[in-house]
């Protein structure tokens, strides 16, 4: 599989995640790497799809508008989002935080066919487990 973490995570993390995931066959890229910041969540969903195989890691809850909420429910992929509590910690907590949850977000996204969007929470408890997000 090939997760794709979005603007809202830094890049670093997306490629230490990377170096982790290789030796069991996934790929970790920021979406920097793949996109132009510039780019719509729409134009790059779709891009995904057309792709296949990719899982998202987000703080972004993809409700800014209707067409972004459509783009996600025709992507058919896995979208994880990170509960708000994320996006007050700091560098190193969420380093640290998701790297005790991927493990937890392989399993899932493996046990995924076709689009689902769950939420992770900032306190992790084995094996980990996920809430289903409605978008």
């Amino acid at each position: 599989m090939k997760f794709l973490l979005d603007h809202n995570l830094p890049p670093a993390l997306a490629k230490a995640l990377n170096e982790l995931s290789k030796g069991e066959g996934h790929s970790v890229y920021p979406l920097a790497e793949r996109f132009a910041r510039t780019t719509s969540d729409v134009t790059w969903l779709a891009t995904l799809k057309a792709e296949g195989d990719w899982v998202v890691i987000s703080q972004d809850r993809f409700t800014k508008s209707e067409a972004e909420r459509q783009a996600f429910r025709r992507s058919g992929m896995p979208i994880f989002c990170l509960a708000r509590q994320w996006s007050v910690e700091s560098y190193w907590s969420k380093a640290h935080n998701l790297v005790r949850w991927w493990p937890a977000i392989l399993k899932q996204s493996s046990l995924i066919k076709g689009g689902a969007a769950f939420k992770i929470s900032w306190r992790f408890s084995p094996p980990g487990k996920f809430e289903q997000l409605k978008i």
